[in-house]
């Protein structure tokens, strides 16, 4: 009877840890269980046009306050700045030539890693809503796909949010169409003076070009709504401390030296992490390669080891200790987006170098065409013959085959300083870390490349074809080497 007795107490014991680990599990409250994320990816806003990157016009009142209680980056890299293979991307945590998809409207192949896929086998509830842009590949990562509701896609979201699953921990993609063109003005967000906005040096200061810009931020600030909504929905279920949210872009905004280029208006996301007790108030000047460095941050809080296959490096210990460092190098690239490109980017520390493979092209961008009023502020001037040195950008031929920039001092990237003798060591240390990533991650310049969809003012070419990708040559898709992370 005794024995009996005993194994009966073990038994009760057993059972009853294993009911207070599902009690536990499913109430959300406790901080044993696994956390919660919301990955908000908006579309095509640069990290300066934030109130609180220091933005004097925006509107932005809930990120700036999720901000202010959580982890802001302010040298959060993008792997590149094109829409399609920035989410290929990131999904995969490998750069855009490893991925198979490095080009505009190219979609992911079968059988690279999807980070999402590994939280859903791992008992999390997945979703995406709102823009995919990755192809059918993508599809098994998510329990749920949406295409959203409403103009920035984002108008499903709280009910997502609020009719989850509630005995899973989650994750939810939730991608914007925010802040892409064509413009959409609605209720969600303030509508902005024109007067007010501040003009970057490469545009052209006139009435279309603040027009253009101030329907922009009304995008930027229905991100911000939106994030608000979420935020409260969170608190309304007593799960804001458990969950991780994740506010960032797939490229810089839609306008001329922004999107798909290598500068920081194209490639420095906003990169805001808000998870109260987890996640305490700061601001961290740790170099973070978005696209690859996510996912394995991601799958460690989870208490995930990423795949293999994921070329970048977990920055946990930077949510820990916002001093920290993970990285000393960032690398981006610049394919095809509707124009043909191959330009490489590393940035380290305060320095940001880039390098074109073919200089006697113009960099030229959709949102460059004279269809776009910025751009078209942009060739008026050009005929005119007033335009400045700063806003000759995109009419250059032949650019340069190396550019260096000190982003401390010139933060718009303005003047380049490859050619001074006295950064002759810089640009020797960047040089190199260029071309070992080059190396190890199988990046290569196409013999066949793809060629221009359309002519610079917008016309379409009737011989369009797909072309030879970067890193085909090499197998780039079969290589999982990081590159230099640290010197």
């Amino acid at each position: 009877m005794k024995t009996n007795s005993l194994f009966q107490l073990l038994a009760r014991w057993i059972l009853g840890i294993g009911l207070l680990a599902v009690l536990g599990w499913n109430s959300g409250q406790s901080a044993e269980v696994r956390p919660n994320f919301i990955l908000f990816i908006t579309d095509d806003v640069s990290a300066e046009d934030l109130g609180c990157y220091g933005d004097p016009v925006a509107k932005t009142p809930n990120l700036d306050r999720m901000a202010g209680e959580g982890l802001r980056f302010d040298r959060a890299m993008l792997t590149i700045s094109s829409c399609s293979p920035s989410r290929c991307s990131l999904i995969t945590g490998r750069y855009p030539h490893n991925t198979g998809a490095p080009e505009l409207h190219t979609n992911l192949p079968e059988g690279q890693p999807l980070f999402p896929k590994m939280l859903k086998e791992a008992g999390y509830y997945t979703a995406l809503s709102g823009k995919h842009h990755m192809g059918k590949n993508a599809d098994p990562a998510f329990d749920k796909i949406s295409k959203g509701k409403g103009p920035g896609s984002e108008g499903d979201w709280v009910d997502l949010l609020s009719q989850r699953p509630k005995d899973k921990p989650f994750f939810f993609w939730f991608a914007s169409t925010d802040a892409h063109r064509d413009w959409q003005i609605s209720d969600e967000a303030p509508v902005y003076d024109p007067r007010e906005i501040q003009v970057p040096p490469y545009l052209v200061d006139d009435q279309q070009t603040r027009e253009d810009l101030a329907a922009y931020y009304h995008e930027v600030s229905r991100t911000d709504h939106f994030a608000g909504l979420l935020n409260q929905e969170l608190k309304r279920q007593g799960i804001e401390g458990d969950t991780y949210f994740i506010y960032m872009s797939d490229n810089g905004r839609p306008f001329p030296r922004c999107k798909t280029r290598l500068y920081d208006s194209g490639i420095r996301s906003p990169l805001i992490i808000h998870c109260p007790g987890r996640v305490a108030p700061a601001v961290s000047e740790s170099l973070i390669s978005v696209n690859v460095d996510l996912g394995p941050t991601i799958l460690e809080l989870a208490g995930l080891t990423p795949d293999p296959r994921m070329q970048g490096v977990s920055f946990v210990p930077v949510l820990k200790d916002p001093s920290a460092s993970v990285r000393d190098f960032a690398f981006a690239e610049h394919n095809w987006h509707v124009h043909q490109a191959h330009e490489r980017m590393v940035r380290q520390g305060d320095w940001l170098y880039i390098r074109n493979a073919w200089p006697e092209r113009q960099a030229m961008c959709v949102e460059s065409a004279p269809k776009f009023p910025a751009g078209k502020a942009l060739w008026d001037a050009y005929t005119a013959g007033t335009l400045n040195e700063n806003q000759r950008d995109i009419f250059l031929i032949p650019r340069p085959e190396e550019e260096l920039y000190r982003v401390d001092t010139d933060p718009d990237q303005m003047t380049n300083v490859a050619a001074l003798s006295e950064n002759r060591e810089t640009l020797a240390k960047m040089r190199a870390a260029l071309d070992r990533w080059t190396e190890e991650t199988g990046d290569t310049i196409p013999e066949d490349p793809t060629n221009d969809r359309e002519d610079p003012f917008g016309k379409k070419f009737p011989d369009h074809k797909r072309g030879t990708f970067p890193g085909t040559e090499r197998g780039a898709t079969e290589i999982n080497a990081k590159g230099p992370i640290t010197e």
